[in-house]
């Protein structure tokens, strides 16, 4: 067969280390080749500094047991009994030199004779068993050399859990600790330790059993005590495991199986968390959990099936003869099986609550939290907390219960929790336990499918929790308790500085604002009532003054909260109290550097700016106008300014229109339209229909839509004009061929040239033919034949449609101030012609006349009767 050298210019970037002392030592870096010299299989590792320099140089043998973990990893124990491993940079390098040591172990096993140590048969997963010597102090490192060699492969470790466990020979080496510290010998003690751990990493469930019944825990973990790493220092497991008085029976348990598997699920737990936290590796310790979980299963269960146990564990708190070490045994089991149950699969830990609340256990949880010693209140709001994550509608149901029977509610009980509760723990528990039973959009979940012990009393709390009006439990809260929980903020009003808070006051105010915000979200309606009554806004403000930066923070997330609703209420809470201004004054102190505070601050008025809430842009412009102009670092408040002004009409590249040449006596506030919060904007630019409607008087609507009988002007006064417009009569329509022209026959003199209210129709010119005298001199009356009655109504509604949209503007123009004169009203103005009037008119003062043309059946039979 032969073999293949890998090229020098395809070398592999690794790590070497050598194993010294159970610790990888790391011999260098360099890069990694296989070659065939005088056919001799070899591994070389150059250095990456030093060329010249070898890190690495070993024989490929048949002996030797490769192993490729991960896919960057080669690990091997070499002939003298060392272990290393390659650790490469790449895949494809570690992939490459594990074929190569394949393929040389391959060849040598393929010449090798039947009569070599390791044939051909010894590749199959290790027939033959490891044998082990009988453990003796003068043979322990002879074991611990076969132990390590046989561990290096998956067929050795199995034949190796086999071999220990069939010949029981942990008992056989635990007895060899206690020789060994009697003859001092050290160097066998930590031989001893490194068996044990080797046996333990074997990761042999069985195995670990074994190590960790009564015959056996004191040995090992005696074994464990002495580590080579650290020889001048020996720790105290077996001291720690012979104490009797950590194990405490609160009700005598009758099993003598269940009490086997608590002493051994606890001594597991010891192991992993304490002897063996600094050498587990992943596979050690996934087994170590599994066995402490399925342990925990099994007793959780045993337990609620023992006859009258649980019974007599809740009677404990309620009987008169206990006494309160008793009664404190009782409620940390209750809080140690409450933490089992939240890693139990859903219907085991459904089935533990519900027959833990068949017995009291909301008894208990209250009887804990009002106890004076501190250790009952923690178990008692852990227990809390657990039973909340699993069902809170039932906790909501004792709640309100309580309420019905006028006795203190649980609610209750965790306000003085978190008023009174010198533990930090304690305090964040309680608020956030109040939150949640407080949340009305936390609907009742559906219960938990299995097997339950008693599906009658089950039935009956889901009922009962199903059918509680949310509703009136917050209610009550507020009638009752919330006066009480926010007293401490309202205090602040009293108080002359915040300078001197103790730690316990910041942590209670920053759970208080917390539980706020949560009130404003989920309760808004009541929460305004409460806020408005009790000014909690302003003391809030009064807080953004206390040195602590996370309680100002907690403030600045408050009013946050509260504008970000966008609701008038909070903005009106804000602007009315004049809270901006301690939040400007942060902005000073910590301007210009880029804190966190600074930061936070910074982004409330880049909110406001962005969703442009106009009435607190204004109030903050109006009244902090000199700071933000002086704070020139960001630009959110220039823009604020900017935003401010337009809001205002004034835009300095609108020069020329109706605000830049605003009169004094235009000087008033202007009109405001929809609500308060939003200023006239100014009238849009007028289309071609509207401005001829402007430019045209009432007068001449109103004259223009009546034909009359033109008659000289008299005192200087205009005659009465002639439709522009001649229409056809629906008589003259229905001869087709007949045409009816009406021309004006009055003298040119009769009608005053140039008179502006007189329109008159067009007459041919006097040498044309149809220019011919009237019989009569006398005038003759202007009419036209008037258009179909559907069609001129059509049009009139058309037309009254069209002024419609404009009467809107005309109003605006009548309610702005007058602006410029005759003379100086530049050409874009808005402005309404004067309305011609008669002598009569003009004599008795100014009127003006607004009127419509819109003629009615009478006036259309008149001008078909003249018309004929």
């Amino acid at each position: 067969m032969a073999l293949v050298n890998i090229p020098q210019n395809d070398r592999k970037r690794v790590k070497v280390y050598e194993l010294r002392n159970n610790d990888w030592f790391d011999r260098g870096t360099g890069f990694c080749a296989g070659q065939v010299v005088e056919d001799e299989s070899k591994i070389y590792v150059e250095s990456e500094d030093h060329p010249d320099r070898i890190l690495l140089e070993t024989k490929i043998s048949k002996d030797d047991g490769y192993q490729k973990q991960q896919d960057t990893l080669i690990v091997w124990t070499a002939s003298n009994g060392t272990d290393m491993a390659l650790s490469f940079q790449e895949a494809e390098g570690c992939a490459a030199i594990w074929e190569f040591v394949s393929q040389v172990q391959a060849h040598l096993l393929a010449i090798s004779g039947p009569d070599d140590a390791l044939s051909d048969d010894a590749m199959d997963s290790f027939p033959n068993p490891v044998m082990l010597p009988f453990p003796e102090l003068g043979n322990l490192a002879e074991i611990d050399q076969m132990m390590r060699v046989a561990s290096s492969s998956p067929p050795g470790r199995d034949s190796l859990s086999k071999f220990v466990i069939s010949e029981d020979y942990i008992s056989k080496l635990v007895p060899l600790v206690e020789t060994a510290e009697d003859l001092e010998a050290l160097p066998e003690l930590h031989r001893l330790s490194n068996i044990m751990k080797m046996l333990i990493l074997l990761n042999d469930t069985h195995l670990i059993e074994i190590m960790v019944n009564d015959a056996n825990i004191l040995g090992v973990v005696g074994a464990l005590e002495y580590d080579a790493e650290f020889p001048h220092h020996k720790a105290n497991h077996r001291e720690y495991l012979r104490d009797s008085r950590r194990f405490k029976e609160v009700v005598p348990i009758k099993e003598e199986a269940t009490k086997t598997k608590i002493h051994s699920t606890w001594r597991l737990q010891y192991l992993k968390d304490v002897v063996l936290a600094r050498i587990l590796d992943d596979p050690t310790f996934s087994v170590l959990n599994s066995l402490i979980f399925f342990n925990q299963v099994d007793i959780v269960n045993q337990l609620q099936i023992a006859d009258g146990f649980l019974k007599d564990l809740f009677g404990i708190i309620d009987s008169p003869d206990a006494n309160l070490e008793k009664k404190k045994d009782a409620v940390h089991f209750i809080q140690q099986c409450c933490a089992i149950a939240k890693n139990l699969q859903a219907p085991a830990r459904g089935q533990l609550y519900n027959n833990f609340v068949q017995n009291g256990l909301l008894k208990v949880i209250t009887f804990a939290l009002l106890a004076n010693d501190v250790s009952f209140r923690i178990a008692g709001s852990d227990i809390l907390v657990a039973m909340i994550d699993h069902d809170p509608a039932m906790v909501r149901a004792y709640i309100y219960k309580s309420i019905n029977e006028n006795k203190t509610a649980l609610t209750d009980t965790l306000i003085d929790l978190l008023l009174g509760e010198v533990d930090l723990g304690v305090k964040a528990q309680a608020s956030d336990a109040i939150k949640v039973l407080l949340d009305p959009q936390s609907a009742p979940q559906p219960p938990d499918t299995g097997t339950r012990a008693n599906p009658d009393f089950l039935s009956k709390i889901r009922a009962s929790s199903q059918v509680i009006p949310q509703e009136s439990l917050v209610q009550s809260f507020y009638d009752n308790a919330a006066q009480k929980l926010f007293q401490p903020l309202k205090d602040l009003e009293t108080r002359d500085s915040v300078q001197d808070l103790t730690l316990g006051e910041v942590s209670l105010f920053i759970h208080l604002i917390e539980i706020l915000m949560f009130f404003i979200r989920q309760h808004l309606y009541r929460s305004k009532f409460f806020i408005a009554a009790d000014g909690l806004p302003s003391r809030i403000a009064q807080l953004l003054a206390c040195p602590q930066k996370h309680l100002k923070l907690t403030a600045l997330k408050f009013f946050r909260t509260s504008i970000g609703l966008q609701d008038p209420f909070f903005n009106e809470q804000v602007t009315k109290n004049f809270l901006f201004e301690p939040i400007l004054n942060i902005v000073y102190e910590t301007m210009p550097r880029d804190n966190l505070l600074n930061s936070a601050c910074l982004e409330l008025f880049e909110f406001i700016k962005r969703e442009n809430i106009k009435p607190m842009i204004a109030h903050v412009v109006e009244n902090y106008r000199q700071k933000l102009e002086d704070i020139n670092y960001v630009s959110v408040f220039e823009e604020l300014i900017l935003r401010y002004d337009q809001m205002q009409g004034y835009n300095p590249e609108m020069e020329g229109t109706i605000f830049a040449q605003e009169e004094d006596n235009t000087s008033q506030a202007r009109p405001r339209l929809n609500g308060a919060s939003q200023r006239w904007q100014g009238v849009r630019d007028l289309d071609a229909a509207e401005e001829e409607y402007f430019n045209t008087s009432d007068d001449e609507d109103e004259l223009a839509a009546k034909p009359k009988v033109l008659t000289p002007s008299t005192n200087g006064a205009s005659p009465i004009p002639r439709p522009l417009v001649d229409y056809p009569s629906d008589d003259d329509e229905a001869a087709a061929d007949v045409k009816i022209h009406d021309y004006d026959t009055r003298s040119p003199s009769t009608v005053q040239a140039g008179s502006p209210s007189t329109v008159l129709a067009d007459t041919p010119p006097p040498n044309s033919p149809a220019h011919t005298p009237s019989p009569k001199s006398t005038p003759v009356i202007a009419h036209s034949p008037l258009e179909r009655l559907s069609e001129k109504r059509r049009r009139e509604e058309d037309e009254e449609d069209e002024l419609g949209k404009l009467s809107l503007t005309k109003r605006r123009g009548a309610s702005i101030s007058s602006v410029g004169s005759a003379n100086g009203t530049p050409a874009n103005f808005l402005r309404r012609k004067k309305s011609f009037t008669s002598a009569k008119d003009a004599n008795g003062g100014k009127k003006i006349a607004i009127s419509l043309a819109v003629k009615s059946p009478i006036d259309v039979e008149h001008g078909r009767d003249h018309g004929g």
